[in-house]
């Protein structure tokens, strides 16, 4: 294979998937290097915001997550004990950013970013070591003795990148102060309606719990609870651990929990990434969580990766079209592009994080306040500069 437009990719994950979709569309040729000797799909619940729908319609997918996930129709916020705080308005915010936010299976949305991929643009069983660069190419080696090269490599390998390490040192990730608990359950209740798309949160001291129901009667759930980072379950198991965190917390939070398998339960510590002052040296370069990994509390961790995915892919194609230029300098264009929106959103997200995670009873009793007085709409409104964005 020619390495004039070859991109080697390491990671199939969501953001190598979109990357890998992207540079196709202008003419590259793709080869995704995963480590897992299967692709499978894993994970929970994941939202899909406005502005990454409209990234998914670019990427020629967005058809078919609609179809796999749900349209978001209600979220609220309210406190422990059920009461409202804040009902945002979904549907006016769809008119104004022109596409709805969506609620899918995180297996689902890989496995229709998978389908666009032919079978020998995936390489599995691949773990990347290192890389070493001429002036127009890129060597990539793997730990079983093999290497590869091609124009330029793209670090598509997540918060534990090896080739963010590779490019710019060991770092250490940032603790968020708390772990997420995550399940999904096939769950219907009379006495708790909730339509497809439809979902909340509920905010408590140092707890907070999400439910989001995503089509098919399945419900995706999660429990963030601060906790000293490496905590192990308690002698109670996962479920019963949580279920005894939540006790006296309004219902379906508990319905739903004790509706989840215990071996459907997941658990993780939550980190995230101080922001990179650079994302590229040379041919090489990082998309998604590798670049800029986020907390989860803005929903942006997937759509960002998707932005991206889209904004290298044009640049690739402008460098193309302009004989003064290179992929090398493409690289440099897109985290110029991209860098301060994607850690602007970083740093959002970590404050997000730490307000909804408060332990102080006078600091939640004025969040509540000011989540109750303050309109839905202007509050919605803070959130247009990221949701309502589109590359």
């Amino acid at each position: 294979m020619s390495n004039e437009k070859h991109a080697l990719i390491i990671g199939a994950g969501l953001s190598g998937l979109a990357s890998a979709l992207a540079l196709k569309q202008k003419g590259w040729q793709v080869t995704l290097y995963e480590q897992a000797q299967e692709h499978k799909g894993i994970g929970a619940g994941i939202v899909l915001a406005a502005n990454a729908m409209k990234a998914l319609d670019k990427l020629g997918v967005g058809q078919e997550v609609r179809e796999l996930g749900a349209a978001v129709h209600s979220a609220r916020i309210r406190d422990w004990k059920g009461n409202l705080l804040v009902e945002l308005p979904v549907t006016e915010q769809a008119e104004r950013y022109g596409a709805d936010s969506y609620l899918i299976h995180r297996a689902d949305l890989q496995q229709a970013l998978l389908a666009k991929i032919s079978t020998h643009e995936l390489v599995l069983g691949k773990q990347f070591v290192s890389f070493s660069q001429k002036e127009a190419s890129v060597q990539a080696a793997f730990a079983d003795g093999s290497s590869t090269q091609g124009a330029i490599l793209i670090g598509a390998d997540g918060i534990h990148s090896h080739v963010r390490k590779r490019l710019f040192g060991e770092e250490s990730m940032r603790y968020s102060g708390y772990t997420a608990i995550r399940g999904i359950a096939t769950y219907q209740d009379p006495r708790y309606p909730l339509e497809s798309g439809g979902g909340f949160e509920a905010w408590g001291r140092g707890i907070r719990f999400g439910f989001s129901h995503i089509g098919n009667n399945r419900i995706h759930w999660f429990a963030a609870i601060n906790a000293p980072e490496g905590e192990k379950d308690g002698p109670l198991g996962r479920k019963r651990e949580t279920l005894r965190r939540l006790d006296g917390w309004y219902e379906p939070v508990r319905a739903v929990i004790e509706a989840t398998e215990d071996a459907a339960i997941l658990r993780h510590d939550i980190y995230d990434r101080a922001p990179l002052r650079r994302w590229s040296e040379g041919r090489v370069t990082l998309v998604g969580d590798a670049a800029h990994p986020m907390l989860p509390n803005l929903g942006q961790g997937a759509g960002q990766g998707m932005e991206d995915a889209l904004v290298l892919a044009r640049c690739l194609a402008e460098a193309d079209a302009d004989s003064d230029s290179d992929s090398a300098y493409a690289l440099r264009m897109y985290e110029e592009k991209r860098k301060k929106r994607a850690n602007a959103i970083v740093k959002g997200s970590r404050l997000m994080g730490a307000v909804t995670q408060w332990e102080n009873p006078l600091a939640i009793a004025t969040r509540h306040f000011l989540l109750k007085t303050i309109p839905a709409r202007i509050q919605s409104r803070r959130l247009d500069w990221i949701v309502g964005h589109e590359v």
